[in-house]
């Protein structure tokens, strides 16, 4: 059985619990989709288009082979990233934003201006 994401277990979490006790949080839930050390990371190079996870791991070189094929299976899961396995030889897998990972571009937007902004603060 595989390990379920931080979202599925609040979503299962959720069902068990009276509607109008407050506990579904949109923060939370975006939190739970989207955060941790890699995932945005993951997500921003993901922008440009399909990346192979060659690729990926390059542009990555601090992360482990064990956390990137974790991060990528729980952004598959969640629904935002789309793995697609072409049958050449040797075998060719591809990473993509889905439908609902495209959503995160105006997100991506205001996180490089902010960062930009804050890279050119006065100290």
């Amino acid at each position: 059985m595989s390990k379920l994401t931080k979202q599925q277990n609040a979503e299962a979490h959720w069902a068990d619990i009276p509607a109008g006790h407050g506990v579904v949080c949109p923060v939370r839930t975006t939190l739970n989709v989207l955060g941790g050390k890699w995932k945005l990371l993951i997500l921003s190079y993901l922008l440009d288009g399909p990346r192979r996870y060659g690729e990926l791991r390059r542009l990555m070189p601090e992360i482990t082979e064990k956390m990137l094929i974790q991060e990528l299976r729980d952004l598959e899961t969640d629904g935002i990233v789309a793995r697609t396995v072409h049958q050449t030889v040797p075998p060719r897998v591809d990473y993509s934003l889905t439908t609902q990972g495209q959503l995160v571009r105006p997100f991506f937007a205001e996180l490089l201006g902010w960062g930009i902004q804050y890279l050119g603060r006065s100290r």
